[in-house]
């Protein structure tokens, strides 16, 4: 892996990432708000389809939204592999066909690619006396899609923003359960300096008590450790990673989204580093500027697939 590089003189100092940090958490903006109501298998084209997976994790139904391979109709007897794509914070399951081409670009590919919930939130974890959309993710979810779909036990996920989080969470805390794991903009160091509170402004915009998700960070701090993709790092040994970060601020516009990617870039760093120090492989790309958004998390997507498609035996 190749050496991490220093954040770009262009960015900010120590102080100026702290304040960013704290403006980030406080604004929590990691994506646009958006709900839609689930309905039990309701097709949306000719290879996708929304299905309401009932849920003992999360005591109700929860909407997954799937896009079929292309000859899935005309190969019954074909088991196929899953791309798993988790949303962001305050967004939904719809929004990686919102957002992007992804339709279009698995055209042809033999593969499942599913969007499950993650609440409001958009953080896939176990909440304390809560929902466990964690279960929901890695154990329902692929056991509903094996039984009705054709799924083969070959899975990789990836994620944006707390999605990103979730991918690495995910592939971190059960082992051998994803060949791959990518993350653009992830919170992957929950108990770095500012992580905690940027986490607790994200809860706190959905109007939950901010303890409802792990607890306090200073008294419940084994449970954030144990709930963190760095501190959890070993079990990402022999997964195929990718990870991508900007450094954020600068430029021209809205400012917040550089805030929040720049919030983000010093664990993500970390991250990578423990990753290096242990020796676990991961393909990184830390560029300079860059924003919490669709704009820079679409080509990163792109730039990873290469990783995603061998780890699922696919075309690149």
């Amino acid at each position: 892996m190749p050496d991490l590089p220093q954040q770009p003189a262009a960015g900010v100092s120590r102080r100026t990432v702290a304040r960013a940090t704290a403006a980030a958490g406080l604004a929590a903006l990691f994506g646009a708000a958006a709900t839609a109501p689930a309905r039990a298998a309701t097709r949306l084209g000719p290879r996708t389809r929304d299905v309401s997976v009932p849920s003992a994790a999360l005591g109700r139904s929860a909407p997954v939204r799937l896009i079929l391979p292309s000859d899935f109709a005309t190969r019954p007897e074909k088991k196929y592999p899953v791309l798993y794509l988790l949303h962001g914070a305050h967004d939904d399951y719809t929004s990686w066909t919102r957002e992007t081409d992804i339709e279009a670009f698995t055209a042809g590919r033999d593969l499942i690619v599913a969007m499950p919930d993650a609440g409001p939130t958009g953080i896939p974890s176990v909440w304390r006396g809560g929902p466990d959309y964690e279960t929901f993710q890695v154990k329902e979810v692929p056991a509903l899609l094996a039984r009705d779909y054709r799924a083969s036990g070959v899975r990789a996920v990836a994620g944006v923003s707390t999605g990103g989080y979730g991918a690495m969470a995910h592939a971190a805390r059960h082992p051998g359960a994803f060949t791959a794991a990518a993350s653009y903009s992830g919170i992957l160091d929950t108990t770095a300096p500012g992580v905690p509170a940027i986490m607790d402004a994200i809860v706190a915009r959905e109007n939950l008590p901010a303890a409802s998700l792990w607890g306090n960070p200073v008294f419940n701090l084994l449970t954030w450790r144990d709930f963190n993709p760095r501190a959890r790092a070993n079990g990402l040994r022999g997964t195929a990673l990718y990870v991508s970060q900007g450094s954020g601020v600068g430029g021209g516009g809205d400012p917040l989204p550089g805030i929040l990617e720049s919030a983000l870039w010093p664990s993500a760093q970390g991250f990578a580093r423990t990753l290096a120090l242990s020796g676990i492989q991961a393909t990184t790309h830390f560029y300079g500027g860059g924003g919490h958004d669709w704009a820079h998390w679409k080509p990163e997507f792109t730039a990873s697939w290469p990783v995603l498609a061998r780890a699922l035996g696919v075309p690149e």
